[in-house]
């Protein structure tokens, strides 16, 4: 094998390797192949030039660059002269660690407080009812306490989610690179 060959391969071990890792973002082996071959190009690329590459249907292709850029994995580049749509990987991992983290939280975490937050309010007007069984109350205020246990969680996640959105994690688990300054 020759060097251009042992570069391809260790190349496309990496690919196949973020590709089967990428269910931890949600996303598709196909779609991790195609972000792996970006990140190995040293030039943004066009959809036809990556449906080249990969073998893909251009629809295809237009979905999952479509995906990564949602997921700020890819962004969309601009060259003069170039007339086609140009795209290129995040190369940062750490960035892309941090957006998937706070993408996939900061929706979930509004949800389900609101959620709770609601059932928590009919608890305490069902607690101040006269009318309601004793046996309920008391379970409401069971289901309060767990309530308010919930949410407590659910602060602190958000204050975890704002601590990578700001950066301020690396400043307590510094990046490789910055550790060496």
């Amino acid at each position: 094998m020759n060097e251009k060959e042992q570069l391809e391969a260790a190349r496309d071990r990496v690919i196949e390797n973020i590709a089967k890792n990428m269910h931890l973002y949600g996303i598709s082996d196909s779609i991790g192949r195609m972000y792996g071959m970006l990140y190995f190009k040293n030039q943004p690329m066009t959809l036809d030039e990556m449906k080249e590459e990969l073998g893909m249907s251009k629809t295809s292709m237009s979905t999952s660059v479509r995906t990564l850029m949602d997921l700020k994995m890819v962004e969309k580049v601009w060259r003069k002269g170039e007339r086609k749509d140009l795209y290129k990987a995040e190369e940062d991992w750490h960035q892309t660690f941090v957006d998937q983290f706070t993408i996939r939280w900061r929706p979930s975490i509004s949800m389900n407080k609101a959620a709770m937050e609601k059932s928590k309010k009919e608890l305490q007007n069902m607690i101040i009812n006269e009318n309601t069984p004793e046996e309920i109350k008391k379970q409401a205020l069971d289901d309060i306490q767990k309530l308010t246990n919930a949410l407590d969680y659910y602060d602190w996640l958000n204050r975890l989610v704002t601590f990578f959105e700001t950066g301020e994690i690396f400043e307590y688990i510094k990046k490789e690179n910055q550790t060496k300054e």
